[in-house]
């Protein structure tokens, strides 16, 4: 999966629609890492929302005629790369999930670059506290899973909007501690999301 630095190349960066997907845990990196909120990024014309299987996410905006990610410089390089979401942080692997879990593979054609070398996952991710990491990738695929099904089988419109809404404030839009433990934050809004729709 080693791209050896990219060498100038941001192939990766450009064309990606609204695939580039952010989850709680990247809001809270980008906030802690360049001290905007997403109402913020929103507002700058960084992120977007979109729906995605009936549930309202935020994502990466890719702007111009290049249809270049917002935060991509001048000069092709990532300006948020120490704090860049967790699917940048991937490429060119991916996640394959099943029974509650999942298993990283490598994306053999998307990466352009030819050379690439071997390199741990733990590394290439350059995620700390792994295991924690895990759980909460975990926790919100298959609580995003959950939740598209139930909206997918709401007849009514209404209780869909509010519910959606309230999941955008809470994981996304209310502003997280920075000072503080994210799987902490993230494990309390959790279990505050749950004892609201019950």
């Amino acid at each position: 999966a080693d791209c050896h630095g990219c060498k100038g190349c941001s192939l990766c960066c450009h064309g990606m629609g609204s695939s580039i997907i952010l989850d709680p845990l990247d809001v809270y990196r980008l906030q802690a890492g360049i001290g905007k909120d997403l109402q913020t990024l929103l507002a700058e014309g960084k992120v977007e929302l979109n729906v995605v299987d009936g549930v309202i996410l935020p994502n990466l905006k890719m702007v111009g005629a290049e249809e270049k990610c917002a935060f991509l410089s001048e000069e092709g390089r990532c300006s948020i790369h120490a704090n860049r979401p967790g699917i940048c942080r991937l490429f060119p692997l991916g996640r394959y999930y099943e029974n509650g879990d999942f298993k990283y593979f490598l994306q053999t054609g998307e990466c352009k670059e030819g050379n690439r070398s071997k390199v741990k996952v733990s590394k290439w991710i350059d995620t700390p506290d792994l295991a924690r990491n895990h759980e909460f990738i975990c926790r919100w695929h298959y609580f995003l899973n959950d939740l598209e099904a139930i909206l997918g089988d709401l007849e009514d419109m209404e209780l869909g909007k509010r519910l959606n809404m309230l999941m955008l404030q809470m994981f996304y839009l209310t502003v997280y501690d920075v000072n503080s433990d994210f799987y902490e934050q993230f494990g309390s809004r959790m279990e505050q999301f749950k004892a609201l729709t019950e």
